[in-house]
């Protein structure tokens, strides 16, 4: 089964994008360990929305464009990483691991499966 994380930090906290050495360096063991483990298939940090975003809503078949900072929005997606794991509970403890990296930011990880449409 497939199964996407994705981590939500404050879109104002400047230092929830601006990484320290250390905080790297238990990113990079873990996501060694989760690699070496084969369950990792696609992962990626991204960018605060001030560094280019937009929302495309659609409204009635009426389209608007918001282009970033999004002032109103706290919390952001801030990178996801899709899994293939056995289950759900697997998925929730590699999300847990992942979990205890942030030490002094404060981070909501979503797990969500990711169908399969065959």
């Amino acid at each position: 089964m497939r199964y996407m994380l994705m981590h939500k930090v404050d879109d104002a906290d400047p230092a929830a994008w601006s990484p320290t050495p250390e905080f790297l360096g238990r990113m990079g063991g873990f996501m060694a360990e989760v690699d070496k483990a084969g369950v990792l298939l696609a992962a990626e940090g991204l960018a605060p929305s001030s560094a280019g975003a937009a929302v495309i809503r659609v409204k009635n078949g009426t389209q608007t464009v918001v282009d970033g900072p999004f002032a109103e929005a706290k919390e952001v997606i801030a990178g996801f990483a899709i899994l293939q794991v056995r289950d759900h509970a697997e998925a929730v403890e590699w999300a847990q691991r992942f979990g205890a990296l942030f030490e002094d930011i404060e981070v909501e990880i979503e797990v969500r499966r990711v169908p399969d449409h065959n």
